[in-house]
């Protein structure tokens, strides 16, 4: 199926779930976008758990998002348990309205979901010529170095600026060695992990999807990726009033309560310091580009090519769905 046409496909189910048109269009945009950059994880393959949690009343699909101004670079969003893109579109917006007025976006959200691709965001506020830092908590899957208990997220950490060119610099990445959608895609699909990803519940290492769901999924570079971790849990929880150590409910198992993430976004001009960041940028990713390449690479590449000619090459072709993945989008289209 073909992007536009899956696109309305999913609009239809959001909508028959009780989104708005807006919030289903805002929804079905970020799901269509992650299968076009090839992150699978955060795709179609997550549309049966949202439509569960808004049916299990813990997702609001009629949310009433409160936007409270603290200053004119600074606001704080409550986002009334709304399905997380919604939270993050008007969150990403609002950074970059006050960027624009101010020089720099400071927004915090609480009360809100899993809103997919932290890049995906980031994307938005470097085409309106800034540069963005995103924050967001996730569900236990990692234990802090020296424990043996999940307690953070995979917590990403992104950053994103203008690169010079068409192509934006995009760095989105989980501080584990995979995604967790990546593990739910092969538990789903019945594949094999890559060693050395996650622990089983006994801490011996497996490639097994299913054992690595109930075990420990490893953290990047031992105890600073157990570090980073803590950071962006600080950072999204602690301080926006998001649940944090711990706390956030994993959406595909816990339908007690809503999973009240919290999320930062920051943004700001690249001329605030100096009026030629647009060449100073470009002369960097030259400098980089120009090194001598080992054996077997063609082109150094910085973060974000790699998705973007993913993107360009998915949008030719039709979006494939696994038997699995097609059987629930069938059963929620009817």
């Amino acid at each position: 199926m073909k992007a536009p046409i899956l696109k309305k496909e999913v609009i239809k189910i959001f909508k028959k779930y009780g989104l708005s048109q807006d919030h289903a269009k805002i929804s079905a945009n970020a799901l269509i976008n992650a299968e076009l950059v090839g992150a699978f994880g955060h795709g179609i393959s997550r549309l049966k758990m949202y439509c569960d949690r808004i049916s299990k009343k813990v997702i609001n699909p009629k949310p009433k998002i409160k936007i409270k101004k603290i200053s004119q670079s600074i606001s704080h969003i409550d986002a009334d348990n709304s399905i997380g893109f919604v939270a993050a579109d008007i969150a990403i917006k609002k950074a970059i309205s006050n960027a624009k007025k101010t020089g720099i976006g400071l927004v915090a959200v609480r009360n809100s979901g899993h809103y997919g691709l932290s890049g995906y965001y980031a994307e938005q506020a470097v085409k309106k010529n800034l540069v963005t830092m995103i924050y967001t908590n996730g569900p236990p899957a990692v234990a802090p170095h020296g424990a043996f208990k999940s307690l953070f997220g995979t917590n990403p950490v992104c950053f994103g600026t203008p690169s010079g060119s068409k192509i934006p610099f995009i760095f989105d990445s989980s501080i584990s060695m995979i995604n967790r959608g990546k593990i739910r895609f092969a538990s789903k699909n019945n594949q094999k992990l890559p060693l050395g990803v996650a622990l089983d519940k006994f801490g011996k290492p497996t490639i097994d999807a299913n054992k690595a769901l109930k075990g420990v999924q490893l953290p990047i570079a031992g105890f600073r990726g157990s570090g980073l971790a803590w950071m962006v849990d600080i950072l999204s929880g602690v301080l926006t009033g998001g649940n944090h150590a711990g706390r956030v409910k994993d959406p595909f198992e816990d339908f007690t309560g809503p999973q009240n993430i919290g999320h930062l976004f920051i943004t700001f001009k690249t001329n605030l310091f100096v009026k030629d960041y647009n060449q100073r940028i470009k002369d960097n990713i030259k400098r980089v580009k120009r090194l001598p390449k080992v054996k077997g690479i063609k082109e150094i590449m910085y973060p974000g090519q790699n998705k973007y000619k993913r993107y360009k090459m998915n949008l030719k072709k039709e979006i494939k769905m696994s038997r699995i993945i097609k059987k629930e989008f069938e059963i929620l289209k009817n």
